[in-house]
């Protein structure tokens, strides 16, 4: 039997793939015990971008717990998961860099409001819990609204900017009704259909009702105490001690100068 017929012989091709199949095992395992042993710890965890809410302290003690194995069996998904369960961690990456460091980059939420009772929103419409000592707007709504309560937010206060004043409270309630209270005590009752439109009719005549200076941020005008804007073509006004405002003050008489 010639050399050629040797090798097309079944036996010899299973004879063949068996060898080779042995080899691929032993490089394999030659691979798998280098990459387990210390030569290849990881020595370094490094944190690649700046971070406001959380220390690089509760970084490192999060990560350094699932952190197991060398620089190539370290599992960064773990790593990466327990990182995003850090209260303020939005995103996290980790990356190796060789021969012996760990990179972790973060991306922080923003926090735009607190929400309902325990809770605050991002900047992104996303809601988690975390403390925050910060002065910040309260938005309150069903928790399946946060995206429409925070679209709202914006509107609204893009609507107030004029005015100089801020919301220091939006409600929405379960029938889908809205209410506000703004920085400078004034509550307002937009209800539930054209809000957008309420709200700007009272806008533009703020100004003529309580001044340039209670437009202006001042303290001079007396500002209402409630305003109910649920009218088709106007708004009531409630306001503190049965005072008028700016607009229907009576103007004082001027006293005769002298001769």
């Amino acid at each position: 039997m010639t050399n050629s017929e040797l090798d097309a012989h079944p036996l010899c091709q299973v004879a063949r793939a068996l060898t080779w199949g042995a080899l691929a095992l032993f490089a394999y395992g030659v691979l798998a015990w280098a990459a387990a042993q210390p030569w290849f710890a990881l020595a370094t965890l490094e944190v690649k971008t700046p971070v406001a809410h959380v220390t690089e302290a509760q970084i490192r003690l999060v990560a350094e717990r699932q952190i197991s194995g060398t620089f190539f069996t370290v599992d960064l998904e773990r790593v990466r998961a327990s990182l995003e369960k850090l209260p303020w961690v939005r995103e996290a990456r980790v990356a190796r860099r060789w021969p012996d460091t760990l990179e972790v980059s973060l991306i922080e939420h923003v926090p735009l409001a607190r929400w309902n009772d325990d809770a605050l929103v991002s900047d992104a419409g996303e809601v988690f819990v975390a403390a925050v000592a910060d002065k910040l707007p309260r938005l309150t709504g069903p928790e399946e609204a946060v995206t429409e309560v925070v679209d709202a937010y914006r509107r609204y206060q893009a609507t107030l900017a004029p005015l100089g004043v801020h919301i220091d409270e939006l409600r929405l309630s379960p029938r889908r009704a809205w209410r506000m209270r703004l920085d400078n005590g004034t509550q307002l009752a937009l209800g539930r259909a054209e809000t957008d439109v309420r709200l700007a009719r009272f806008v533009a005549l703020y100004p003529r009702l309580f001044g340039t200076a209670a437009a202006d941020g001042g303290t001079t005008s007396v500002l209402p105490v409630a305003v109910d804007l649920r009218y088709p073509d106007g708004f009531a006004l409630r306001m503190p001690d049965g005072r008028v405002p700016a607009a229907f003050a009576p103007v004082p008489h001027e006293k005769p100068r002298p001769t």
